[in-house]
Parts: C-alpha cells; structure tokens; sequence
C-alpha cells in the first residue's frame, strides 16, 4: 500500500505541494495527473524518501517514509523522471550494481537480472554504455532496476516516455500483469495511457489534490457525459431542428470535421430523441455514438478551477 495524510512541501511561501491526501492499495494503479508544475513529481519524490515533507506523512506498505526510510525503500520500485542513471556504466554493470544494492546475489540475483533482461527487451544494449543509450532504452534500463527485487509498490514517472508504440504497449502488459498484487502510481500526460492501465485516477493543481476517482466517476462529471455525437453529410436543417427539443441544451459542430455534438440538459437524455429525429428526417448519418464523457475535459476544467481560485486568492 503506498498512503499519504496531509502531505506537503513548501519552499519559503510558496506550497509545492499543499495537504495532498492518497491512498493505494493492492490491484490499483492510480494515474497521478495534471499540468506541468502541478506537484507530480515532487509529491513521488517524498513518497520516495528523496524530498523530506514538510507537513504530513508519507507511508509505503506502513513505513514512514521519515521514521523508517530504509524499510520504505525496500518495499518501493521507483522510476524517476528523466531515467537517471551512471552514464560511464554498462548496462549489464548498472542492473548488476542495483541488484547488488537490492540485496540480490547468487543465483537468485543472475535469474532476476535474466528476466528483467528479457522482459525489457534489453539484450542488444547489454554491452553498450547508457550515455550511449536512446531515450528508450534509458528509460527501459531504469524500469527494470525499479523491478528487480519485486517490490509490493511501485512508483512510475513517465513509464512510457520515448518508448514506440510496440513498446509502450508491452510496458502497458507488464504493468496490468504487476497491478494483481502490488499498489502501483503512474504519472503521465498521455490520458490514453491512462485508460490503458489505470483504475483510478487523481488530478493535482497548484500542488493541490483537485479531484480523484474512477476513470468512469470522472468521465461521469463531463460535460460531454450522454452527449450524442455524430457525423452527416447534410445535417444543418436537422441540427437546427435538435436544438429544439426539450431535452437538448446546446448543438456544437466541429468546424474542422463536422462532427456535431448534441449535449443534454442537466437530468435528460438525448440519445433516443436525437435518433428518431434523425431518422424522421432521413438524415444519413455516418457514425454516431453515445458519449460516456471525456477524461481530458475534466481534467481542463478542474485545472482551470484552480488557477483561477488560486489567482483569486
């Protein structure tokens, strides 16, 4: 379990990080969101025993991360962002030096390092020296010291970052197959990704927890939650006449691809009204479909929300 109460961290009078309150538990992957400067990374990097709070406290599978740090550790996996690693060193040299550091030898150690290897996909950079390596394979080599001793949590900055599509997808495998029993945080801006692998997620604003929840509980807060959308070749005369209907509150049409979005009043649908006008007025439609709502909205209007009460303030 990876848990914080009350978390903070200030510099002089600015709050970093301000009364951050997480819990995960095993099975969950909790996307940890929000904008550049939001507090992401330095929220990790307490959990991680590299910042010392300043308010709260911190706890990986119920050690402080203060009181007992070496106890925490061994039960973190940690990827930090920007995959820094001993750039003089090998491949093979640096997994060797972390397993060392983890307490792996012996044969048990060799066979860790094998499969991680292996997973990773790391066979080809063995020999070479990571200052060598490419943003990908820098960012494999530190996955796989984060995995080594099978930690019961795991914190990922930026998992995927310069990884090819095949890769991120194999990344995205090993991280639901290791989600079955350990707490895991992922940061990302890639909110796809969050769908992928991700079963909660909390959005952090001006260092301030804004929102968290389901991916489904926050698509629900969504403007675009129930909203009808659809795309027809000559739709101006039924648009109109949609934005008549009682359940409707407003009809939106892309001005790129001419995608028109039907959104409903508080409390109403519109899927069925929409169709059968549709159809009473032969309109051919392309494609349409019920909106379950838009991560990436919430995610613009909780953010903005907190910019604008912060400028308030």
């Amino acid at each position: 379990m990876i848990e914080t109460e009350q978390l903070g961290k200030r510099y002089g009078a600015f709050d970093a990080v301000a009364g951050v309150d997480l819990r995960v538990v095993p099975g969950q992957v909790l996307a940890l969101l929000g904008p550049n400067g939001a507090g992401k990374t330095t929220t990790m990097r307490m959990i991680a025993g590299y910042l010392r709070p300043t308010s709260g406290v911190a706890r990986v599978c119920g050690h402080d991360v203060v009181r007992a740090p070496v106890r925490a550790r061994r039960a973190l996996g940690y990827l930090p962002d920007g995959a820094p690693a001993y750039g003089e060193s090998s491949v093979a040299e640096f997994l060797a030096f972390a397993a060392r550091v983890r307490g792996l030898r012996g044969v048990s150690g060799a066979r860790r390092m094998d499969e991680m290897v292996e997973r990773l996909e790391l066979q080809p950079v063995l020999a070479q020296t990571i200052d060598t390596l490419s943003k990908g394979y820098r960012r494999r080599v530190c996955l796989a010291q984060a995995l080594l001793h099978d930690p019961p949590a795991l914190m990922l900055d930026e998992p995927t970052d310069g990884l090819d599509p095949n890769q991120q997808r194999e990344v995205h495998a090993l991280i639901r197959a290791m989600a079955r029993d350990r707490a895991i945080i992922v940061s990302t801006h890639a909110l796809d990704e969050v769908r992928a692998i991700c079963n909660r997620v909390a959005i952090l604003a001006r260092g301030r927890l804004c929102a968290e929840g389901t991916p489904a509980e926050l698509e629900r807060q969504s403007r675009y939650h129930r909203a009808v959308s659809f795309r027809a070749p000559a739709s101006a005369l039924a648009c109109e006449l949609i934005g008549r209907l009682p359940e409707v509150d407003s009809v939106v049409t892309d001005p790129v691809d001419g995608r028109v979005t039907v959104f409903p009043r508080e409390g109403q649908q519109v899927f069925g009204p929409v169709t059968r006008l549709l159809e009473a007025q032969r309109v051919r439609v392309d494609e349409l479909q019920l909106e379950r709502g838009r991560l990436e909205d919430v995610f613009r209007r909780v953010t903005a929300d907190a910019t604008d009460l912060a400028s308030a303030a």
